[in-house]
């Protein structure tokens, strides 16, 4: 005999309508663009693991070449470095550092974590350096614009019709869900498209330029300060960009099959 639990979810999952799938979907794509852009905003355990950039200082051997006019300044600048080890990490609306190999400390205003770190620390001024990419590189409002036009979509999308029930010319009831309507439709699809757009523009943009700061960041400290991409930060906007590709498509296979739906019981 089947449990209570399975019975009550057998029920409910025929409830379950197209439009409900591309719900969760966007919900998804939402949370995780939301994510992309808290990362670094706030010290708790995971915000500073979402970041575009982190710069730290490490010694290495430097990298030689003969387009260098002047070799020698990778030990001027090993002089300078000491025995740093503070890291320094980007995200759209914050900056985290690790004076001490400790915690991180995060906060959107670059001056206030200067303050907090001696020059001991902080020799080459990483923190003003990420500063500056955050605040001339790095632009978020495309992002926040799509994750509000993603959040319309949604709202839209919940005032599809649903499964309910009709008495039919015997008599009888019977559940029957309307067909959803083609402006709605067509308005929604419009929303998640242009979404979608700005989200690969955004992510785009976020890697290109993520990918030059810190190889020019790297080669300036040559010997001394490391730089990386933030992988985290990649996924989230790669993943919600694909998700809402697919709630565009979906959309669009739904406009399409519906307006098939017409043409054929016009013919009849």
């Amino acid at each position: 005999m089947a449990s209570p639990f399975a019975q009550k979810w057998s029920r409910f999952v025929p409830m379950i309508g197209y439009h409900h799938v591309l719900m969760i979907i966007i919900a998804l794509a939402i949370i995780l663009l939301s994510l992309l852009l808290a990362g670094c905003s706030s010290s708790s355990p995971q915000m500073p693991n979402i970041f575009l950039i982190s710069l730290y200082y490490e010694k290495y051997n430097p990298i030689r070449d003969l387009a260098q006019v002047s070799p020698n300044v990778v030990t001027a600048i090993s002089n300078i470095v000491g025995g740093a080890e503070m890291e320094v990490r980007v995200g759209y609306f914050g900056i985290c550092v690790q004076p001490d190999k400790g915690s991180f400390i995060c906060n959107a205003n670059a001056t206030a974590l200067a303050e907090i770190v001696t020059v001991d620390q902080d020799p080459l001024n990483l923190i003003w350096v990420a500063s500056t990419f955050k605040d001339a590189v790095v632009f978020p409002y495309l992002l926040i614009v799509a994750v509000i036009l993603a959040f319309f979509c949604f709202i839209l999308l919940a005032t599809f019709p649903g499964w309910h029930e009709e008495i039919d010319e015997t008599g009888s009831e019977r559940e029957v869900r309307p067909i959803p309507s083609r402006p709605v439709s067509q308005v929604a699809l419009a929303l998640i498209f242009v979404s979608s757009v700005f989200v690969l523009v955004s992510v785009l943009w976020q890697h290109t330029a993520s990918v030059a700061a810190s190889t020019i960041a790297q080669d300036m400290g040559n010997g001394s300060v490391r730089s990386g991409v933030g992988s985290s930060a990649m996924v989230l906007g790669w993943f919600g960009f694909v998700l809402l590709v697919i709630v565009t498509v979906g959309l669009l296979f739904m406009i399409l099959s519906i307006s098939l739906l017409h043409k054929l019981t016009d013919d009849e």
